[in-house]
């Protein structure tokens, strides 16, 4: 990993507050098996109890192994959980059935991400768009895999392109800011995140990720203005050494 990687860690995977993993609805309710569908499971995520909606996908692959909605559901519920190897796995069952899968190719791009291959990932997203070029958030999910690249220009166009396909997707409006900074051009990183975190639906992870970018143009004491709402002086001073560092890197 390049040394902006903590950096790199603040940046928007939608799995992680911006849009969720889109998978279609289970319309086959119990499949003729008495087994509950899929939407019991999302019920349960929704609840908060991911070890209920686990059983589910595990009841409805016992009946049918090939269930891809259920295989990309399984995915999903072990990624929350934390259990990404096994995550991966599902994801590739539902590749080996159907290749083109969009919550399949997203999903298991996301677990390569998480185990620190991005290189995969990137390939991974590079299908989905491939199939599915409106597709916001894999166009997002592949610019971050090339960040963590160093490939930044490649990655600004495909954050371009998510807000070209979801001109309100968030998650890509800061993390084309965050990537511009990375890449030199923190004047123009400090215009694109100053009105998100300036905006009545600013989260703390936009107000960090915009004082970076003060930070790495050199504007410590707008940094510090912005830290110091939400962490001690030391911690804010911490970090903005840290951001500076990261201009100062090759």
């Amino acid at each position: 990993m390049r040394r902006y990687v903590a950096l790199l860690g603040s940046l928007a995977l939608p799995a992680c507050g911006g849009p969720a993993l889109q998978i279609h609805p289970d319309h086959t309710a119990h499949l003729g098996t008495g087994l509950p569908g899929l939407h019991v499971a999302d019920a349960a995520m929704a609840g908060g109890i991911p070890e209920t909606a686990l059983a589910v996908t595990q009841g409805l692959l016992a009946a049918d192994p090939g269930n891809l909605d259920a295989l990309a559901k399984q995915g999903e519920v072990l990624t929350a959980m934390g259990r990404t190897n096994e995550a991966a796995e599902s994801y590739r069952r539902a590749l080996a059935v159907a290749p083109a899968n969009q919550a399949a190719l997203m999903g298991l791009g996301r677990s390569q991400l998480a185990n620190g291959d991005s290189a995969a990932a990137e390939q991974l997203f590079r299908r989905a768009v491939a199939e599915a070029p409106a597709n916001a958030a894999a166009q997002n999910d592949l610019g971050i895999a090339l960040d963590l690249q160093d490939h930044h220009p490649e990655a600004q166009t495909a954050y371009r392109a998510a807000l070209a396909a979801a001109p309100d997707l968030a998650a890509a409006q800061v993390n084309l800011g965050i990537s511009y900074a990375l890449g030199g051009d923190t004047t123009q990183a400090v215009a694109m995140l100053r009105p998100l975190a300036t905006g009545g639906k600013a989260t703390e992870r936009i107000h960090n990720d915009y004082a970076a970018a003060l930070a790495m143009s050199g504007d410590a004491a707008g940094a510090t203005s912005v830290l110091s709402s939400r962490m001690s002086s030391g911690q804010a001073a911490a970090a903005i050494s840290t951001f500076q560092a990261l201009r100062a890197s090759p």
